[in-house]
């Protein structure tokens, strides 16, 4: 918690303009009602209108994104299982953009709403690909099968996304939208801040309710099944949760990769593998991650903000690659 108010802090400071922590402290007595000296009105606006809600926008996003690595790793038994990589955040993106610009679902479909859809049939997809895919196969070939099945799916969904832009968007969408898929926190809002963190905190209440499911289902169904857990019930839960997670945080920030596949990993090596410690640690630590890979990405290139998802993508790829050999070494041996 400490890390996660020091990383808070400095989302704060650092920026285009250097803000002391005295003026941010002075910013919120201000604005919960308390007495404090004025603040530049300048100041006052970047901190309580822009740096504030999108550090806890990128907090709830890399808390969900993270929790849903844990889930699908868990339960798939999978150590690549990351909703990009599966292609789910590459479904909630053809959601959103079918609600945006074509107007699917219009008065009834939110664009929230649009990518949960979007979500659930992208894995629903991926996973009849993989069942076909992998026969009677197990161990190596059914993972390298979900896997494969995972990168059919995104590329399949992007390619939809391409085909929606290309065909019904005009010139200021379809650059609007490019760079929202890219990882975006630019245009966060407090309405934004007010769906992301309830709708976290459901997530993670759900997933770490089901902590011993998920112990469980790590040494297969059948095991699970013998030890009285619902298997089902618990995957249709679960998985639900984690589309909506998936889906609530494409549509704020656009499909930021890796989180989900980084994060579970690097803080097991920290809490070990009971996932009653390794929910609530991959939550902060998502948090946290997300937090600083958005004030890299604003201050990487002076007087210009990349877009989150390349910072991810930046640290994320090579991790990909750390654990994909060693998992094919693992099943091999």
């Amino acid at each position: 918690m400490v890390i996660l108010l020091a990383a808070m802090g400095a989302a704060l400071v650092i920026g285009e303009t250097v803000i002391p922590l005295s003026t941010i402290w002075n910013v919120l007595k201000l604005e919960f009602g308390y007495s404090a000296p004025e603040v530049n009105p300048i100041d006052h606006g970047i901190l309580w209108s822009y740096r504030l809600p999108r550090a806890i926008l990128a907090m709830a996003c890399g808390a969900s994104l993270a929790l849903s690595g844990v889930v699908l790793q868990a339960l798939l038994r999978n150590p690549l299982s990351d909703p990009y990589i599966l292609g789910l955040s590459a479904g909630a993106s053809t959601g959103a953009v079918s609600v945006a610009i074509l107007g699917f679902g219009a008065g009834v479909l939110s664009l929230s709403g649009g990518a949960f859809i979007g979500a659930l049939m992208a894995f629903g997809f991926v996973a009849f690909l993989a069942r076909m895919a992998k026969g009677e196969g197990a161990g190596a070939t059914s993972s390298l099968a979900l896997l494969l099945a995972g990168v059919a799916g995104a590329q399949l969904f992007h390619a939809l996304t391409a085909l929606i832009i290309a065909k019904s968007a005009d010139a200021n969408q379809a650059r609007a939208i490019i760079f929202w898929m890219m990882g975006n926190l630019s245009g966060s809002r407090w309405q934004d801040v007010y769906l992301a963190v309830p709708v976290t905190m459901l997530g993670l209440g759900v997933i770490f309710g089901h902590f011993r499911a998920l112990d469980a289902m790590t040494f297969g169904r059948e095991a699970a099944q013998s030890m009285g857990i619902r298997t089902s019930a618990v995957m249709t839960i679960l998985i639900g949760t984690t589309a909506l997670l998936t889906a609530i945080m494409v549509s704020l920030s656009g499909a930021i990769g890796f989180v989900g596949l980084v994060v579970p990993h690097a803080v097991r090596f920290l809490v070990g593998v009971r996932h009653v410690l390794l929910i609530p640690a991959a939550a902060l630590a998502g948090g946290v991650f997300l937090i600083m890979a958005d004030i890299v990405s604003r201050v990487l290139i002076p007087g210009q903000t990349l877009p989150i998802g390349v910072v991810t993508a930046l640290v994320g790829a090579p991790a990909f690659a750390v654990i994909l050999v060693r998992s094919s070494r693992a099943n091999s041996g």
